[in-house]
This record gives C-alpha cells, structure tokens and sequence, in this order.
C-alpha cells in the first residue's frame, strides 16, 4: 500500500526522465524515418481515460499512414501500415513517446493499457475497476497474452493487478516486458493488423 501511495509515481517520473535523456537519439532518428514513412506527422495523439476515467491525451508513434481511397475513405489498416511503421509496431518502440505521459502523470510506467473513450460505458462494474490505478505502458495483461487473449482475460488480469499492486510486481512485469518484446510475442490478434474493437460482453 505504501509502494502504491507514495512511492511508485515517484518512482515513475525518475525512471522516465532518466530513459527519456538515454532514448533522445532514438525518440529522434524513429520521428525522422516515420517523418519521411508517413509523410507527415510522426505522432499519434488520442484521447484515452486515465486513472479515475480522467481525460487525457495518449503519445504514440503514428505506424499508419493517412492513404485513402478514390472516394475519400481511409484504406484498410494493412494497407496503411508501413514498413518502418510495421518494424516499430513490432519491436514495441511506438510505445516510447508515453514517457511523456508518465513525466506529465497521466500514466504509469506499469498499469492496465489506456484504452479507448468509447469503451467506458462498455465496460461491466468489475471491468471498470481498471480505472482505480494510472494506466501503464506496460502491464500484466501485456506480459500474458497482450493482444493475442480475449477482452475478457485482458480485462481479468487488469483488475487482478489493481488488486494486487507492488513493487516486486512491477519488477516482474518489466522483466517479462523485455522478453515478450525480444520474442515479439503477441503484438497482434490472429487475422489483424490492429487490435479488433471492444464491443461490450457480446465479444469479450
């Protein structure tokens, strides 16, 4: 309780800044390639609800480009995933940018993923529970499953990490964080590009 109180947000703003100033190069040389891949806007923003359901805007690298079609529309997400977009996505640096959001304290460095505005009013009274802690850019449904599980075992393990808070737990899930990247494991859904929408119970 006191890791979880007093210590971890600390702590996340330390580890940040200091990954921040380490990562410069790299936050750089990814923004040129994705710059010239996009061309355009290498940043996503988005809104997503942090702790509390509070607002806030998410920072990620932009792995699609804007391509439409002849009658305006955005064409399909595999068609509009790049190859250094594809690289990013896969190696799971298009995550870095929320660095920013935990120096800003809207995330955590680990929590429940922020997930989209759409899927409040989705969520059961348990599921909502996600929102007791900051979302993370990491987390323990990330390091069992992460995409490649159900809604409804995302959402299990989300709320059995709230309830369950520590730092030997954090500790744990950055370690596991680093071996799912290196195997590159679950970064997508079977058959998707990008993770399929959450509908409510009907397919959790």
């Amino acid at each position: 309780m006191l890791y979880r109180k007093y210590f971890k947000g600390a702590l996340d703003v330390l580890i940040a800044f200091v990954a921040c100033t380490i990562l410069l190069p790299v936050f750089i040389a990814i923004g040129i390639l994705l710059f010239i891949a996009n061309s355009g806007n290498p940043f996503f923003l988005q809104a997503r609800p942090g702790k509390n359901n509070r607002i806030f805007k998410v920072i990620k690298y932009k792995t699609m480009n804007d391509k439409r079609d002849t009658k305006g529309e955005l064409l399909p997400d595999e068609q509009r995933l790049t190859v250094i977009g594809s690289f990013v996505r896969k190696t799971s640096l298009d995550e870095i940018p929320q660095l920013i959001n935990v120096l800003k304290g809207d995330m955590s460095l680990i929590g429940p993923r922020p997930l989209l505005v759409d899927y409040l009013n989705l969520y059961s009274e348990t599921q909502g529970r996600r929102h007791e802690v900051k979302p993370g850019i990491t987390g323990w449904a990330q390091v069992n499953g992460r995409n490649a599980i159900s809604w409804n075992q995302k959402f299990e393990l989300d709320v059995w990490y709230v309830d369950h808070v520590s730092f030997l737990l954090d500790v744990k899930i950055v370690m596991m964080t680093f071996i799912k990247v290196f195997k590159s494991e679950g970064i997508t859904q079977k058959g998707h590009v990008s993770t399929e929408r959450f509908r409510g119970e009907a397919n959790a």
